[in-house]
This record gives structure tokens, C-alpha cells and sequence, in this order.
């Protein structure tokens, strides 16, 4: 952007947005825990260094960086469980190291069991993967100390050490705790900003823009990229959901804490909304006549959306948010009530059809309206939520904490992606050892070694993107570091240096890996100066630039040793998709639920509604990694992304279905309805029973399920839908929601079938 050109008025509204932006990003949970983190390092460096002196803080601090690395924004409850497995690992690794520092073969026999046993703790996922990191910079910043006068320095050291992470783990259960109001609303706030960006991808494929060109980094919201596109940013909430949930959710026993908790309920409603919505827009958008009342439509969900915006801003700035915009009277001219009357709809059927569909769109996004005006309303204070499901919903939405034998019983098999990564990382550490031995400047193996830790990941494309991000990051940081240290500053300085930067790289860890990747070059240039007191700052830049280039590489090329391709997960994923999609279906359907709501039958409904989006969730991620995979190991993408896309459409038609019968329950004529519903969900659960559809099923062409001809029930003339009875809607959604099942059945069918043939030949 060329800011000279930009007129006085464009410059304020230009600043005002990167001021939005700097306070979002500056305002944010995974800042303040960054700066949390940081702070605790400080009180318990200075402490140790005040008692102890300068060396036994840095070596305090080793203990505290290898003790942080798991300590993100979570959940009170098993925080004090999460955060001691790290050092009752990690500290006895510690003291090995220090005790074969000087012994360079036991050294590297030691390190590569080590590092499989470790790694071995990727087996629990996103909770075990920080306590793997932590315990691995244990390990590799012992031997960045100078080596040991004796057995007992070694004994020594490894009491600051764990003196350093037993005082860290009382720091960060008592600030999780103190911080945990904060984080509440800073992570809500953090949802509303991920809805809003979703309102406006869905407002881009309401009414693209005029000449039909996306804007800049967009792309076309009529194409297939545009629908994988919004699939990513909902694959994307979902994950913050369950972040968020975890929080959020805990134990709402306050007033502002069941608003919070409310709002997220609220967002969840709205999700399903935005779906269902999508679903006739590819008919509405074929009449021209509807062009003006797309525009309308798309000019509600980007007001709405800057709304959502701005309500987060008032969240994190702690401001009374105003009520937002009522945009009933809008919708109102939207519903051309009149036309069904007067116009000649035999003349004219597919024209009424879509008439009618478009009311349909307008119908639902008025309860996306009051969704909205409701989120300011709990914001404010003056509403409170559903308190009987806010109670109820927590314990079974929250993530279990603690920690099982049930990965690390069930990883034993060759092709667990946990395994194969351990021993990756195991060989790619001990080749990282023996080279540095075999370079000129092997008395800081560590760097490397530690290069490798963060750098090799799971996947080919996490580890690309690591190795990209670090060496940048590498760069930046070491000049920074070097022209500090140039300066000759006092340890306390320095310590804070290391300190400021220990808060940067842990609240980035998450969202920008290249400013960690800055800010660990700095604190480990800058911890390695405090142990190494007279190292020479330049040799340390250049030394540095070639640890990490060397670390990087060595870790993209055992990336490809023992692979854990995609397609060797995506059979698994595509029949958890099928799972999920019939007890989502069963549940949707059943009249029951409509019957018991707010009942534990309401909630059954919500734990089958958040698998089938968490499912579909993690088939679109892991199809997202497979694209940087080599040609000849890549799934068959062309069918995920079809596969997705009526998955997508066919939760979409569920909920459709279910806010109708929870929403329009007395303009149905639920006696007349029972037997289809009943039906349809016996059709959709032997369609997609996972156990049935094999290789065999893809002999069914998806090209003969055609959703034009497959609502043989549907009257002709829809009526409208806010007025009469509702219960044609209701058929139609039923038979298209059959029709959808097929196609879902008939594309997870061609995916399997090709994995099949290509899993003969997987290494």
C-alpha cells in the first residue's frame, strides 16, 4: 500500500485499523501468557540469583525454560497435574547430561534413547507435545553449560535446576488461577474476532464483489477454492472452540463468568446458522432479479460481522459495548411477503422456487441478527443465558485432564504416526550430535540439536513451515542479540534481555513461529554469553547462522525417513466423518429432542453435534497438510475436497432441520412429520454406516444423485417461510439431507478406494 497516495480521510480510517489490530494482538491471552510466563521466569531468576548468585540463576533458568513450555492458557482444574510430569522427567535427563558432558560417545548413546522415549510423549497430543518440548530443552540446554569440575557441581547444578522448576510450577499454578477471569474474556474475544471473519467470508459468497474479482490475498468465493477456503476457517474454529470451551466453561459459579459462558453457547448456535445458510445460496444467486437483495444480505452480514469486531475490542478494553444494530426492519423488505399472492407462480415455478429460498436465506439471518443483539445484550449485563445448560454443558464439553495409560499402551504399532515420529527424532538427534562433534565449533552441539527439537514435526508440511520460519527467525535474532551484547551490558540486563525474550517466544509459539523463532535466538545467545562469560559475540552470530542452517537441514531431511504420510490417516478420518455425520443425523431427527430440550437428550445432541464438526474439522486439516506432500504419497485430494464439501453441506442441512423443528415447532405439522423423520434417519444412518461403505460402493456415480430430482415429496410451490405451515421446509431439508447422504457415501467410497490402491505400495 502506497501510504503517501492515501487521502486524509483513508490515512485515519488505515491507522485506526492497525490500531485495532496491535491492540488485539497486544491485548491477547496468548500475549499475556507469554508475559505471564516471562514474569515468573524473572521472580524466580532474580530470586535464585539474589540467594545464590549469577551462575546458579542461569542454571535455574534452564530449569524454568524446560518447565514453561507446557504452560499455556488452560483450565484450573489438573493445571498443578499438567505442569509437575515435565520436570520430574526432564530434571533427572538434566542431571544425566551434566554427568556424561565430557564423554562424547556415552553422551550420544544416552541421547538418542532418550530422545525416542521423550518424543514417545506426542502419543497424548496436544497435551503431551509441550511436556515432550520441555523435557527435550532440558535435555539439550544441559549441555550448553560449561562442563562440570566434578560429581559434585554436577549434583550442584542439578539442584538450581530443579530448584528453578519447582518454584516455576508453584509461579504458574497460582497465576493460571489469578489470570483465569482474564483469560475468559480474552479468549471469547478472540471467538467473536474468528465469527467476524467468518461472517465475512460468508458475506463474499452471499454477494462477491462487483466485477467478480477477489480482493487482495482472497480468493474466488464462487469456486472450489472458496468453498475449501471457508471449510478451512471453520476447521479453524473449531479448534478455538474447544480452546475456548475448555476456559470458558470451567465451572461458571459467577454471574459474568455464565454470560461468558453464554456467549460461547450463542457462537455455537450461530455456527450452525451461518451453515445452514449457505445451503441455498447457489440457487438464489442463478435469478438475476435477486442481485439487489444479495447485496442487502451480504451488506447485514459485513455490518454484523464489523459489530462482532468491535464488540471483542470492547471486551479486551474492558468498555460497556453498545447494543448492536437491529437489522429487522431490513429484513423485513427482504421477505417479499406480497409476491407468493400475486404472482403467477405456474408461470413461473423455478422463479418461485427461488423467491422462496431467498426468504428462506432472510429467515435465517434474522435469528443470526438476534444472535448478534443478543451477544452485545450479555456483554452488557442486561441478559442473562440458558444457566440450566450452562451448567449442565461444562463437564462434558471440557477436555478430560488428566493424564491416561491409554496412548502410550495403544502406540506400539509400526504405522502410529507417535511412534514412527520418535524414532525420526531420535536418529535425526543422534546425526545432529555426531555432526556438531565433527565441526570446528562442537562445544555448542546444543544449538543444533535444539534446531532439530523444534524444527522436526509430525508432518512434512508442519516441519517445512518450522524450517523456513526458524532460519528467518534466526537471522533477525542473532544480529539483535550480537548488537546487544556488543554493548557490554550488566548481567542484570542481560537477564532481563533473556527474560523478555523467553515471554516473546512463548506467546508466539502458537500463532507466528518466526518472531519465537527471533526472540529464542536472542535468549539463547544471550543465556549462552551469561555461562560463557568472555564469548565472543561475533563469532557467536556467525556460529549461530550455521547451527541453525545445519539444525534445519538435518530435520527436513529425516522428514522423509520413516514417513507418516496423510493417506496413512485419512482412512480413519473419512469413517469418523461417516460416524459422526449418522449419530449427528440420529440425533437431529429424533423427536425426542425436540420433546426434551434443555434435558440431557438436548445435550446428547450437542456432544454428536461438536464430533461431527470436530471430525470434518480434522479431515480438512490433514488434507491441508497433504497438498506439500511429494506427488507420488498424496492422497486423492480432488475427492477430499468433494468429500468435504457435502459433508459440509449435509450438517448444514441438519441443522436446518433442527432449528426448524426447535424454532418453528408450532407451524409444524409434527403428527404428519413423524414417520418421514423416522424414515430419513434410518435412510442416512444405513447410507452412511461406516462398516458398510467399502471400496466396493464406489461403483456408484456421484453424478447421478442429483439434488434437483431428489424431493419427490416437496410440494411444488414452497411456501413462505414466515408465514403457513412450515412443514414443507422440513420435507425438503429431509429429502435433500437423503440425497447428500448418498453423495457423502459415494465420495468417502472413492477416497477409500484409491487410499487402498495406494496403500499397497506406502513405505
Amino acid at each position: 500500500m502506497n501510504l503517501p497516495a492515501l487521502q486524509p480521510e483513508q490515512m485515519r480510517r488505515w491507522l485506526s485499523l492497525r490500531q485495532r489490530r496491535f491492540l488485539r494482538v497486544a491485548l491477547s491471552y496468548y500475549v499475556l501468557n507469554g508475559a505471564s510466563c516471562a514474569l515468573g521466569l524473572f521472580l524466580v531468576s532474580s530470586t535464585v540469583m539474589l540467594l545464590f548468585g549469577t551462575e546458579a540463576a542461569a542454571v535455574a533458568t534452564v530449569g524454568v525454560i524446560a518447565t514453561l513450555a507446557p504452560d499455556m492458557v488452560g483450565p484450573r482444574r489438573g493445571k498443578l497435574a499438567h505442569m509437575v510430569v515435565g520436570p520430574v522427567i526432564g530434571v533427572p535427563l538434566f542431571a544425566a547430561v551434566l554427568a556424561l558432558e565430557g564423554k562424547t560417545l556415552e553422551l550420544g548413546l544416552f541421547l538418542v534413547p532418550a530422545t525416542f522415549v521423550v518424543f514417545l510423549g506426542m502419543a497424548w497430543g496436544k497435551r503431551g507435545a509441550p511436556v515432550a518440548i520441555g523435557v527435550m530443552l532440558a535435555l539439550v540446554f544441559a549441555m550448553s553449560l560449561p562442563p562440570a569440575s566434578g560429581t559434585e557441581q554436577v549434583l550442584l547444578r542439578t539442584l538450581y535446576c530443579g530448584l528453578g522448576a519447582a518454584l516455576y510450577v508453584v509461579y504458574s499454578v497460582i497465576a493460571n488461577s489469578v489470570l483465569n477471569g482474564r483469560y475468559r474474556t480474552q479468549l471469547t474475544a478472540d471467538l467473536l474476532l474468528a465469527v467476524s471473519a467468518l461472517l465475512q467470508a460468508h458475506a463474499r459468497r452471499v454477494s462477491p464483489r462487483a466485477d467478480g474479482a477477489p480482493g487482495p490475498g482472497e480468493v474466488a468465493p464462487d469456486s472450489a477454492a472458496g468453498l475449501t477456503e471457508l471449510l478451512k476457517r471453520q476447521a479453524a474454529l473449531a479448534d478455538q472452540l474447544q480452546s475456548t470451551r475448555d476456559v470458558v466453561l470451567e465451572s461458571p459459579n459467577t454471574p459474568r463468568r455464565q454470560r461468558l459462558a453464554g456467549m460461547l453457547l450463542v457462537v455455537l448456535e450461530m455456527r450452525d446458522h451461518l451453515v445452514a445458510s449457505e445451503l441455498d445460496l447457489d440457487r438464489v444467486r442463478e435469478a438475476a432479479d435477486h442481485a439487489h437483495a444479495l447485496e442487502e444480505i451480504a451488506a447485514i452480514y459485513r455490518q454484523m460481522a464489523r459489530e462482532l469486531a468491535f464488540l471483542a475490542d470492547d471486551l479486551l478494553l474492558r468498555r460497556r459495548p453498545p447494543v448492536a444494530t437491529d437489522h429487522s426492519a431490513r429484513l423485513a423488505a427482504l421477505r417479499l411477503r406480497e409476491e407468493p399472492a400475486s404472482a403467477d407462480l405456474s408461470a413461473d415455478p423455478t422463479g418461485a422456487a427461488q423467491a422462496a429460498l431467498l426468504r428462506g436465506v432472510s429467515f435465517r439471518i434474522e435469528h443470526q441478527n438476534d444472535a448478534v443483539r443478543q451477544l452485545s445484550l450479555l456483554a452488557r449485563g442486561e441478559t442473562m443465558p440458558d444457566l440450566a445448560v450452562v451448567r449442565n454443558s461444562w463437564r462434558l464439553f471440557v477436555s478430560p485432564t488428566d493424564w491416561s495409560l491409554q496412548p502410550f499402551l495403544t502406540v506400539w504399532h509400526w504405522r502410529q504416526p507417535a511412534l514412527r515420529h520418535a524414532v525420526r527424532a531420535a536418529l535425526a538427534v543422534g546425526t545432529g550430535y555426531t555432526v556438531a562433534v565433527l565441526l570446528p565449533w562442537g562445544s555448542h552441539a546444543y544449538w543444533i540439536l535444539l534446531t532439530i527439537v523444534v524444527v522436526l514435526r509430525g508432518s512434512l508440511a508442519q516441519t517445512l513451515e518450522r524450517r523456513n520460519q526458524r532460519v528467518a527467525g534466526t537471522l533477525v535474532g542473532s544480529l539483535l542479540a550480537t548488537g546487544l551484547l556488543a554493548l557490554h551490558p550488566p548481567a542484570l540486563l542481560l537477564l532481563i534481555a533473556v527474560t523478555v525474550s523467553q515471554g516473546i517466544a512463548h506467546g508466539f509459539a502458537m500463532r507466528r513461529y518466526v518472531v519465537t523463532a527471533m526472540a529464542a535466538s536472542v535468549m539463547g545467545l544471550v543465556q549462552a554469553h551469561l555461562l560463557f562469560a568472555g564469548s565472543n559475540a561475533t563469532f557467536a552470530f556467525f556460529e549461530r547462522v550455521g547451527d541453525t542452517l545445519l539444525g534445519a537441514g538435518i530435520a527436513w531431511a529425516f522428514a522423509y525417513v520413516l514417513p507418516s504420510w496423510e493417506r496413512g490417516q485419512l482412512t480413519g478420518l473419512v469413517r469418523r466423518v461417516l460416524k459422526a455425520l449418522d449419530q449427528h443425523a440420529r440425533q437431529s431427527l429424533s423427536l425426542a429432542q425436540v420433546e426434551a430440550i434443555d434435558t440431557q437428550s438436548e445435550l446428547t445432541w450437542r456432544l454428536a453435534r461438536r464430533e461431527a464438526y470436530d471430525a470434518l474439522s480434522a479431515l480438512v486439516q490433514a488434507t491441508a497438510r497433504a497438498l506439500v506432500e511429494p506427488r507420488a504419497v498424496q492422497p486423492p485430494l480432488a475427492l477430499l475436497e468433494q468429500l468435504q464439501g457435502h459433508s459440509y453441506q449435509l450438517l448444514g442441512q441438519l441443522s436446518a432441520i433442527k432449528s426448524l423443528m426447535l424454532l418453528r415447532r408450532e407451524r409444524l405439522q409434527l403428527d404428519g412429520l413423524t414417520v418421514p423423520l423416522e424414515q430419513a434417519a434410518a435412510v442416512i444412518e444405513q447410507t452412511l454406516a461406516f462398516d458398510r461403505v467399502s471400496t466396493a460402493a464406489h461403483s456408484l456415480d456421484t453424478a447421478r444423485v442429483d439434488l434437483d430430482v431428489s424431493l419427490p415429496a416437496v410440494p411444488e410451490t414452497l411456501p413462505d417461510p414466515y408465514l403457513q405451515d412450515a412443514s414443507p421446509w422440513l420435507l425438503r431439508r429431509l429429502n435433500l439431507s437423503e440425497a447428500l447422504a448418498r453423495r457423502v457415501r459415494a465420495d468417502a467410497a472413492g477416497v477409500l478406494a484409491e487410499l487402498e490402491v495406494a496403500g499397497a505400495a506406502r513405505p
